[in-house]
């Protein structure tokens, strides 16, 4: 029976694994179909090369900080045929479906420094990011690592509660993208000598739509995989992601007068929120927290832009970063018993975990890009922003009968 459970788990783990694997692939598509078509190759490049770099730097290093094992053994101690791992690979297919999510701050990072952003500085991001600083805030929240959950139920009666990445993964990847966003400046052109904004509309609807769908579906293996248990899975958790995501679509379609761009992001924008608290809202709750999310994403999206002058390409600060930082808060209000939730929760212990988890993530992004711009440069020259990071970094366009001379 033991082997069966921990073979049944094995196999649950891996589906997750390789759902969310695939929502980098919607993470590609989202932004191919939001930057401008001289850099929708570079979009296709960099995310499914920032995620071989992530896998890489996770396993040498990120891992062992956030949890304290490496795999440097032999495979027969892997497989739980010695002391430390568990029977059939379990440590290793848990390990696989963690790296996919630490993969997604990468992917993250990726839609607001889009369209002009040189290729290899961004890979040495992605190492710092996923060796280095990810790995301490994860460890600190899921590995119970560095004592941070155990002063937090002391000294607020409960953990820090972020089920499915609310804050670890997306507040966290969002304030980095806005630390990489100011360090790299607006596009050139983006905003008039008078400060007005140039719009610069999605160039393929279609493709933005796909990436959106791709990461809504792979989002339930995001979050119901969460449990990494196969006795531990939850309905509860499937319904409150489908309701987040509902709320999150009708909020973005009503407020932004049915924008497609808007909409689809509207969805994502709940998904992100309810991560945190899926386990424990009501589903009332979960619907409630996607339509935040999705007024917020729009407002926040429109403000970003045209008052503030932050050019985040894919509104991933607004989208990540704020709706993130909005689901780990609301956890701890719907996740309370008077509101129809499991309780378990602490508004104290959520409230500082999530502010912690964003303000950390800013600072990550504010250091690892600093510091790149001061050593290496991060920006491409004005001359290949021009061309596009297509023609400029990979020598051609994502439609190269068309573009070429007398096609």
């Amino acid at each position: 029976m033991d082997a069966a459970k921990t073979g049944g788990d094995v196999l649950f783990v891996l589906i997750g694994a390789v759902m969310v694997l695939a929502m980098h692939g919607g993470f590609a598509l989202l932004e191919v179909g939001t930057v401008r078509r001289k850099n929708q190759v570079n979009a296709l490049v960099k995310i499914l090369s920032d995620f071989a770099m992530s896998t890489l730097a996770y396993f040498l290093v990120g891992y062992t900080v956030a949890y304290g094992v490496d795999f440097f053994v032999d495979a027969h101690a892997l497989t739980g045929k010695g002391a430390g791992f568990a029977a059939h690979g379990y440590d290793l297919v848990k390990f696989f479906f963690l790296a996919t999510f630490a993969a997604a701050v990468p992917a993250i990072v990726s839609g607001g420094i889009a369209e002009r952003a040189r290729f290899w500085p961004q890979m040495g991001a992605t190492i710092a990011l996923i060796g280095l600083f990810y790995p301490l805030l994860e460890g600190s929240v899921w590995g119970t690592r560095f004592g941070l959950q155990s002063w937090m139920a002391e000294s607020f009666g409960q953990p820090f509660h972020d089920f499915a990445g609310s804050v670890v993964v997306h507040a966290f990847g969002g304030w980095v993208a806005l630390g990489a966003v100011l360090h790299l400046g607006n596009r050139r052109g983006r905003y008039r000598a008078n400060g007005s904004l140039v719009a610069i509309p999605p160039s393929n609807i279609p493709f933005l739509a796909l990436g959106a769908w791709v990461l809504c579906v792979g989002w339930f293996g995001f979050n119901v995989m969460s449990a990494q248990t196969l006795d531990g899975a939850s309905g509860l958790v499937a319904i409150n992601s489908l309701m987040a995501m509902v709320g999150g679509i009708l909020a973005s379609l009503l407020i932004s007068r049915t924008d497609p761009g808007f909409v689809h992001n509207g969805a994502l924008a709940g998904l992100v929120a309810v991560c945190a608290g899926s386990d424990v809202m009501h589903p009332l709750g979960a619907l409630a927290t996607g339509g935040i999310a999705g007024l917020l994403f729009v407002w926040a999206f429109n403000k970003c832009q045209i008052d503030w002058k932050i050019d985040d390409v894919l509104g991933v600060w607004p989208l990540h970063g704020l709706c993130g930082l909005a689901g780990g808060l609301l956890a701890g209000i719907f996740g309370q018993e008077a509101l129809g939730g499991l309780g378990g929760v602490s508004l104290a212990s959520q409230t500082l975990g999530t502010l912690g988890g964003a303000g950390f993530g800013l600072a990550s992004g504010l250091a690892v890009y600093g510091l790149l711009k001061a050593v290496v440069g991060i920006r491409l020259d004005p001359e290949q922003e021009y061309k596009g990071a297509d023609l400029s970094l990979h020598r051609i366009t994502a439609y190269p009968e068309e573009d070429a001379p007398g096609a």
